[in-house]
């Protein structure tokens, strides 16, 4: 779709198979871990913003071959690195999906408490194979009825259903939901099936014209923030490293270690851009270029650039506060 959006040809042809990231029918798992597409495709935002688009697909929750550690480092590493959160769910919205979502975002629970701002972007309900279009639509419209009901806050309610209520609206800054038909009973149950659009629904199809535009057209893109800063994706690989160093622990950390993950990457990156700074000044100052300076004016230089680098990492919002800020100065 990011290659052909300007016409309706992005679906592929009829009798083509269906590729990409790997994938196949049955009762068990196919895909292992976090995957990440193996190219970036550049995108323009509606103001003219050049950004970059990468596709990530995840294992499953709750398979038989997976511990619930597992599951919620998986979930969790996702989630964190991730401008936008498919939640792929099938038939229904059920409590203990709910539940299951309230466990792998605690991490942003800490961090809300600490920026006094959502932690996590755009959560997206996806319930596939929907077999109630008499309650609520397919798509969109029909996700929203059944999240809002879903979601609802009531006095009636158990205090621990309010709870994880207001938890999961605490952790995003936006949530919606899509409801998708089934494919079709007949690709469900053959073996052989590879993709091909010829054998898929109708209806199955036109709303998967409407869900992809939702997500990747320009004008509904999310660029991926933490702590309220935009992440270029160079720096994207930090926050990577830091968050797999984390989750490589015995134990399943608790959401501080994870914040204070974000905290040392979120500083690193700082500190990274305080130094290509200082790099590009003293290039200005004394590059191959430039002509011999005595020993007391590059000395000068040198500082002036220094603290001119050191203001833009003081200056530049971080997590974790100043104390936390200083081992990195």
């Amino acid at each position: 779709y990011t290659l052909q959006n300007d016409t309706d040809s992005w679906l592929g042809a009829d009798d083509e198979p269906l590729s990409g990231f790997s994938w196949r029918g049955g009762s068990e798992r196919d895909t292992t871990g976090i995957l990440m597409w193996s190219k970036v495709y550049p995108a323009t935002l509606a103001n003219g913003e050049k950004i970059a688009v990468i596709l990530m697909d995840t294992q499953g929750a709750f398979d038989s071959q997976s511990t619930v550690r597992d599951c919620a480092t998986v979930f969790a590493l996702s989630t964190m690195l991730s401008s936008v959160q498919i939640y792929n769910l099938s038939q229904n919205v059920q409590e203990d999906d709910l539940q299951h979502l309230q466990l792998f975002t605690e991490y942003g629970r800490l961090a809300l408490e600490s920026t006094e701002s959502t932690p996590l972007q755009r959560l997206q309900f996806l319930v596939r194979d929907w077999a109630y279009p008499y309650e609520a639509d397919y798509g969109a419209n029909g996700g929203k009825k059944l999240l809002d009901k879903r979601l609802k806050i009531s006095d009636r309610q158990h205090p621990e259903l309010q709870s994880l209520r207001k938890h999961i609206k605490s952790c995003f800054s936006d949530i919606s939901c899509f409801l998708m038909p089934h494919p079709g009973l007949e690709i469900a149950t053959n073996p052989r099936f590879d993709g091909r659009l010829s054998e898929i629904q109708a209806e199955f199809k036109k709303q998967l014209k409407v869900l992809i535009p939702m997500i990747l057209a320009p004008e509904n893109l999310v660029t991926k923030k933490i702590n309220g800063q935009v992440v270029k994706a160079k720096n994207l690989l930090e926050y990577l490293k830091s968050y797999i160093n984390l989750y490589k622990r015995d134990e399943l950390p608790e959401p501080k270690s994870v914040f204070m993950a974000t905290a040392e990457a979120n500083n690193l990156t700082a500190v990274a851009e305080a130094k290509d700074l200082y790099l590009q000044m003293m290039d200005n100052v004394c590059g191959g270029a430039k002509p011999f300076l005595a020993t007391a004016d590059l000395e000068s230089e040198h500082q002036h650039c220094m603290d001119t680098a050191l203001r833009q990492f003081q200056n530049k919002r971080k997590m974790g506060g100043e104390e936390f800020s200083q081992i990195y100065i």
